[in-house]
């Protein structure tokens, strides 16, 4: 019996109104007997009424629930969908785009490195937000609170923050939608190995 493949994960992220949920929903469905697609740790918590206060300390502990949330969403879905790779809907280092300080003091807070981060993921697909399109910053989601000026300053951090990993792919943003999960889809079958129809 040939030993069990370790546990992949591929981060899938952005800034605000880069397609990000949007994009994991097509690949639950496309990818559904090949791949788990783990939620968004934050949309999680928002969603279920945890608070988002403005001030300094209130951000900070915010984004402390949200790194732990996501650690163990990761745990929890490596042992319910054991040997089956993971595409995160964000990853653990994006807390280090909206921690007051930046990324240094997010990862001193958090007890972790940067590079300790990195290895936790095999791969990362960034995807650029529609934040720096003219009219193409969506408002209709009630968990997403940026302006587009805001959003654009994220994005930037959060692609300063991944671009170091050794296997980071920057899907620009697309004029249509399909476009985009059509590049997101060859990034993946390439990180994983898998066969989406898309590459071929």
């Amino acid at each position: 019996m040939s030993p069990e493949r370790p546990l992949r994960r591929v981060v899938l992220t952005g800034g605000p109104a880069a397609g990000k949920t949007a994009i994991a929903d097509v690949l639950r469905r496309q990818l559904a007997d090949e791949v788990t697609v783990v939620p968004e740790s934050a949309t999680i918590l928002f969603q279920g009424g945890f608070p988002r206060p403005t001030s300094t300390e209130g951000r900070r502990l915010v984004q402390k629930a949200v790194f732990t949330v996501q650690r163990e969403l990761e745990a929890i879905y490596g042992l319910t969908h054991p040997n089956v790779p993971q595409v995160l809907d964000r990853g653990s280092l994006d807390g280090g785009a909206y921690w007051p300080g930046g990324l240094s003091r997010f990862l001193g807070a958090m007890g972790t490195t940067l590079e300790s981060e990195y290895r936790r993921y095999d791969a990362v697909i960034f995807l650029e937000s529609t934040a720096y399109d003219k009219d193409g910053y969506p408002s209709d989601n009630p968990v997403r609170i940026e302006s587009p000026a805001a959003a654009r300053k994220i994005d930037a951090r959060l692609r300063e923050i991944w671009q170091g990993h050794p296997r980071f792919t920057l899907i620009e943003r697309q004029a249509r939608f399909y476009e985009k999960v059509a590049a997101v889809l060859i990034a993946l079958e390439r990180a994983l190995s898998l066969d989406s129809g898309v590459a071929s």
